[in-house]
């Protein structure tokens, strides 16, 4: 193998792929990412892979002899990433691959050497038969990823919620996630034509959607992503990147069925208002108190948010707000309700909510349509 190529590419490409290259591999080989030199189109290709997430990227080269091989991931990683920008080479004798031989890097600043190991020794990607996709708006796999991923689980017991689930329909995209004591659910229009055939509904990992985000970072607004799916993976295309997963088996739970219809009050709020005020008074939360009290004075259309430490102090903010409905109090877990605040764009905010024990409804008043509920918190007097 010799190639010669822009020190960005490779370090843009190889950051991408290493994501899901494991810090504690099962097998060796699998601590390295996969080098795949094509004379004839003058690409390299960069993989990563863990048994479960698998993540690939090419971009342009001079190759001037072809190859494969596999290269420690952190170690190029860190020998790439301090280069300077400018030409990078590579290059291996071929007689040398089955005693894993070392492979010459050169660039501006200097040479470095790096034992390799064959190439097909490292495990395939799963690859989906089909040349049927989904087209995925890029603008609305960002709103909906970001509106609704941040409430997957981390339980592993329970699998199928440490996942987001994405539905599509005629008139647009449905992003759910809960984690059991939060949901949300998060709306998309799309403005491309669909019929009933191009319908789907799959439970896909947090993780993988996460690495996606990644992906989709510096793309354009006019950018899609294309989706390929059979029984048990998925593939995400986007430009010349690729990110494989399985997908999480068992029925979804019917999100919609836990939602409430009615409330008995409502409360309008400014969003960054309420996020500065839950800052300073959480100061006093920790592990052990992660609480804030909310008290809705309706004849002053008041929100008093207090959090006590009892050893600590305690802190106590006065919020404007408008409220319909009678004087009420509720407690909630901060984390939980500032997730859920972080995630809306909308400037002002609609707090739908019933019992003090009975789930609470947030949703934006302008953007993206998502419905947050959030499971109060008893407060013991």
């Amino acid at each position: 193998m010799k190639i010669v190529c822009s020190q960005i590419d490779l370090k843009n490409s190889l950051s991408l792929v290493s994501r899901a290259v494991p810090s504690r591999p099962t097998h060796p080989i699998l601590g390295n990412v996969l080098l795949v030199a094509e004379k004839g189109k003058n690409q390299v290709t960069l993989t990563g892979f863990d048994l479960t997430l698998g993540m690939r990227s090419s971009f342009t080269a001079e190759v001037e002899e072809r190859g494969t091989i596999t290269l420690p991931a952190k170690l190029l990683n860190d020998i790439i990433g301090h280069l300077p920008e400018g030409e990078v080479s590579f290059s291996f004798d071929e007689e040398e691959l089955d005693d894993n031989p070392m492979v010459a890097i050169n660039s501006l600043s200097g040479k470095f050497q790096l034992r390799g190991v064959r190439g097909d020794e490292y495990p395939e990607l799963p690859t989906i038969d089909t040349d049927d996709k989904f087209l995925l708006p890029v603008t609305a796999l960002k709103e909906g990823l970001k509106g609704a991923l941040f409430s997957a689980s981390s339980d592993e017991t329970k699998q199928v919620l440490t996942g987001l689930h994405l539905t599509r329909e005629v008139d647009g995209l449905e992003f759910a996630a809960t984690d059991g004591h939060r949901l949300a659910v998060a709306k998309i229009s799309e403005e491309t034509e669909t019929d009933n055939s191009s319908n789907f509904a799959l439970t896909i990992p947090s993780r993988a959607l996460r690495e996606l985000e990644k992906m989709m970072a510096n793309s354009s607004a006019d950018d899609f992503v294309s989706l390929y799916v059979d029984e048990g993976q998925i593939v995400f295309e986007l430009d010349n990147q690729s990110l494989t997963s399985r997908r999480l088996d068992g029925a979804y739970p019917n999100y919609n069925q836990l939602i409430p219809k009615t409330f008995e009050r409502f409360m309008v709020v400014d969003r960054k208002m309420l996020i500065n005020s839950l800052e300073r008074v959480s100061v006093f939360a920790d592990g052990k108190n992660n609480m804030v009290k909310f008290n809705l004075i309706a004849n002053t259309n008041e929100l008093i948010l207090s959090v006590e430490a009892r050893e600590l102090g305690n802190a106590k903010e006065a919020v404007n707000v408008e409220i319909t409905g009678d004087d009420f109090q509720i407690g909630f877990n901060i984390k939980y309700l500032m997730d859920g605040l972080k995630a809306i764009n909308s400037d002002n905010i609609k707090f739908s909510l019933n019992g003090a024990t009975q789930p609470v409804i947030i949703n934006p008043l302008s953007g993206v349509d998502m419905t947050y509920l959030i499971m109060p918190v008893q407060i013991k007097e």
